[in-house]
């Protein structure tokens, strides 16, 4: 009984009908967090007759042991580091992101990935993804300010 109540209230939240009743909207979920440090200063662009956004690239990395046997002590440590396009869209966001992130920064980045198309220097058609952060936390101080 409970089981089927607690279903019944999922899908009404999660489910909202239109007046066309063969069209059922379900939400979905476009998610991303990145923990990580900045690869270079944010670059601010605007492109004529569009709002302004704030650009800037973040490193994440992934760390795993190889080699035999069951013990988590062996074997070499691996690591590989993937670079993460960041867009800010968001006006106040935007404007703190652009003065106060800088390289080596660690930051807590949270958004969506979004899929883009355009066409390079070459006319060579290029796909491009992109996180659009929609909050930024800071976790340290600027690195460079340190030493």
């Amino acid at each position: 009984m409970l089981r089927l109540a607690s279903r019944q209230i999922f899908q009404q939240i999660v489910r909202h009908t239109t007046t066309d009743a063969t069209l059922i909207l379900e939400r979905s979920i476009n998610r991303v967090q990145l923990l990580g440090r900045v690869g270079q200063d944010p670059l601010m662009r605007q492109v004529e007759g569009r709002n302004p956004v704030t650009i800037f690239s973040i490193a994440t990395n992934e760390m795993w042991r190889s080699g035999e046997g069951e013990s988590v002590q062996t074997g070499d440590v691996s690591q590989k580091t993937t670079w993460h396009r960041v867009s800010v869209f968001k006006p106040g966001l935007r404007d703190v992101a652009y003065q106060y992130v800088k390289k080596g920064s660690r930051l807590l980045v949270e958004g969506k990935l979004d899929y883009g198309e355009y066409v390079d220097k070459n006319n060579v058609r290029r796909q491009a993804t992109t996180i659009i952060a929609d909050n930024i936390v800071f976790l340290s101080d600027n690195i460079r300010d340190k030493a």
